[in-house]
């Protein structure tokens, strides 16, 4: 029996079972909106949310949403986090029609010289709010000196307030390689790390950097072309022991080939 975790890509929303059966996918993450605008959710598939829900469990292709990410739960500033919290509701609801594995959101960071315990209460307070229809994963980021999620230490302190909240149960992790080494952390045993601080591991995003260790900068490059050691990234993603889902640039042909680099190497 193979070991080897469901892999699959980001892609654009119109027909994602298409785009899955034209990348030899297993499953799909997609937006359902401008992922820097704050308009409320939209299923564009031809037959709906009905459609797409029963069609992709004939399939068998699991679907992932990610929210905008314009998002920003944790912040002080109330224009940012009570629009951030009616947002993330909107697409908990949308990604559930369409019957979503989960639905991926970014940690958020807190205005500069701001407490961060303050970030991770109006975290609890989001999650203790929010009826999870989907199982909600908080994204660990790139950059940012007062994120939410960055550094580990930052991850275990969030992870202890979502988890006080009632409906902390829904919530999950994924674990990005590339925002994990241009964010500072090891990956040679990030996955060990996260696991002591968070318990669990829901979703990886495997997807090698431009850019160097402790940079800083979100930039993903195709497998085994960017600034990751490839023993590293690999090690990741059998550690973890989750579905992967490779948010790298190409589109079919890019996303396909890094698809197959993982099945051939696992």
């Amino acid at each position: 029996m193979s070991s080897t975790p469901a892999i699959g890509a980001h892609v654009d929303q119109a027909d994602p079972l298409a785009e899955a059966t034209a990348r030899g996918a297993d499953l799909v993450q997609m937006f359902l909106g401008d992922p820097q605008g704050w308009k409320g959710p939209v299923v564009q598939y031809a037959g709906g949310a009905d459609s797409l829900r029963a069609e992709a469990e004939q399939a068998g292709v699991g679907i992932y949403v990610h929210a905008p990410y314009v998002l920003n739960v944790a912040t002080s500033n109330n224009r940012i986090r009570i629009p951030s919290r009616k947002l993330l509701q909107q697409h908990v609801d949308a990604a559930a029609s369409i019957g979503a594995l989960g639905l991926i959101v970014h940690g958020g960071h807190m205005l500069k010289g701001d407490d961060p315990a303050a970030g991770f209460d109006n975290w609890r307070k989001c999650i203790e709010q929010l009826d999870a229809t989907v199982p909600v994963l908080i994204e660990n980021t790139a950059g940012g000196d007062n994120a939410m999620a960055r550094r580990l230490e930052r991850i275990g302190r969030l992870w202890e307030a979502v988890t006080d909240a009632s409906g902390g149960d829904e919530v999950g992790l994924c674990l990005d390689t590339c925002h994990a080494h241009a964010g500072g952390i090891e990956l040679a045993d990030v996955v060990t790390q996260v696991k002591r601080l968070v318990g669990r591991i829901d979703l990886v995003h495997a997807n090698d950097s431009r850019d160097q260790f402790g940079s800083g900068a979100d930039r993903h490059a195709n497998l085994g072309e960017g600034q990751i050691d490839q023993s590293a990234l690999l090690g990741v993603v059998r550690a973890a022991g989750a579905p992967v889902v490779c948010e790298t640039p190409g589109g079919t042909q890019g996303q396909a080939a890094d698809i197959a680099w993982l099945r051939q190497h696992l």
